[in-house]
């Protein structure tokens, strides 16, 4: 009974009069401009010590973003005139801080939230969570928006023998540079557009990498002709259905880059556009990891078989030996691991229902970030969900007007 107590006494608690958010990357803060440009107050959550988190503290140095920069701004300010086509991590978190700045948006960092769930009896959401300093806090609020987006957990598979193997083994988010790899034997596991970059990187540091491609991959050039491959499917998009425009890239790429199956890199039956819709993988665009592979420069290997000290074995019985492992495995929805709540979300972490319409779930609830379609989708939901929130909240305003008036007389 008595450690009940204490946990009450120590718990602030916390009413907040709008949305609180949860997540303080490019979702996060595109829902909180909307709300502030209306004067809709709220409350940001972010579990780390600044904005962007992901891109600030796990990604690597040569990370430029891989669409134009026009396809990957957020409502209401563009980039700077002066930025490059593709701008650099540094130039993307700048722009971050840029627009939370402008808009004077001011998360409360370093809160991780334990746990979120609707209060039926009040009609509202409780949100719960612990601070750095082991600070306990519960938020109460009617609107929560989910914007800790597709990427919030490093994704560890399970290898036999990875406990086993006596070198160095980190996920991708913890890479920075190849400057500690050179001459060293590094198998990078996954072949997705960070496993392609970070191959990509360990060789121009000097290291041998070699690349697990375990299954089907769609690789395309990042430019078609001069032109963002990516802006001509949106263009052929607009008078071609998509299955013609996944035919019509896979046909650019074969002329530009050549038969890259021949080279390990095995091609998916699902076009590149319907896989990325369907489910959420994306195409690699090149950069210049493709020229390394043909070169030989980064060797491709097939999936796992088991690792062992200073070794992996292959499915195909191949054994190389190696000094280091990077686990370019992605990352995944954390959502499932602190919102109780079962009808909008699936298991995964992901809204059920597919963009456009995964943005507003019920009591409340809304998704910011969860789109698969980069930072374009997440701005169109920010759109969405920040409209709502105000027109709910101006709502509100009146009939507490007309409450105080009836109340006068």
């Amino acid at each position: 009974m008595l450690g009940f107590e204490e946990s009450e006494v120590f718990c602030r608690c916390v009413w907040v009069n709008g949305p609180v958010i949860v997540g303080a990357g490019p979702s996060g803060l595109a829902v909180a401009a909307g709300l502030k440009q209306h004067g809709v107050p709220f409350v940001i959550l972010e579990r780390s010590n600044c904005i962007a988190s992901l891109w600030q503290n796990k990604t690597y140095d040569r990370l430029k973003l891989h669409l134009p920069k026009k396809f990957c701004e957020l409502p209401g300010i563009p980039f700077p005139s002066d930025y490059p086509e593709y701008p650099s991590k540094r130039q993307f978190v700048e722009y971050l801080e840029g627009y939370a700045k402008h808009f004077d948006i001011n998360p409360r960092f370093n809160e991780c939230v334990e746990s979120a769930k609707f209060d039926e009896d009040c009609n509202l959401w409780r949100v719960k969570t612990v601070s750095t300093d082991g600070g306990v806090a519960e938020y109460i609020c009617q609107q929560l928006v989910v914007a800790t987006g597709e990427n919030a957990d490093p994704v560890v598979p399970e290898i036999e023998g990875l406990a086993e193997f006596d070198g160095e083994v980190i996920h991708a988010c913890d890479y920075r540079n190849g400057e500690s790899y050179r001459g060293k034997k590094v198998l990078v596991v996954g072949c997705g557009n960070s496993g392609m970059e970070l191959s990509l990187d360990l060789c121009i540091h000097n290291a041998k990498p070699a690349m697990v491609v375990r299954s089907s991959v769609h690789v395309l050039p990042r430019e078609i002709f001069g032109k963002s491959t990516f802006e001509t499917a949106m263009l052929f998009l607009r008078w071609l259905p998509l299955w013609l425009v996944d035919k019509i890239l896979l046909a650019l790429a074969w002329i530009i880059l050549g038969n890259v199956e021949k080279y390990g890199l095995k091609r998916s039956p699902v076009g590149p556009l319907e896989l990325k819709n369907t489910q959420g993988k994306t195409p690699v665009l090149d950069i210049g990891a493709l020229q390394r592979i043909k070169s030989g420069e980064i060797k491709i290997v097939p999936g796992i078989k088991k690792l062992s000290p200073g070794a992996a074995e292959f499915i195909n019985g191949e054994k190389i030996k190696i000094d280091s492992v990077i686990l370019a495995t992605g990352y995944r929805s954390n959502v499932p691991k602190w919102l109780q709540e079962a009808d909008f979300f699936t298991e995964n972490g992901f809204p059920k229902s597919p963009f456009p319409n995964g943005w507003k779930g019920k009591d409340g609830l809304y998704a910011a970030g969860f789109t698969r379609r980069g930072i374009a989708g997440t701005s169109a939901d920010a759109l969405k969900i920040s409209e709502d929130i105000v027109r709910i909240w101006k709502n509100d305003l009146k009939q507490q007007k007309g409450r105080r008036q009836i109340s006068t007389l």
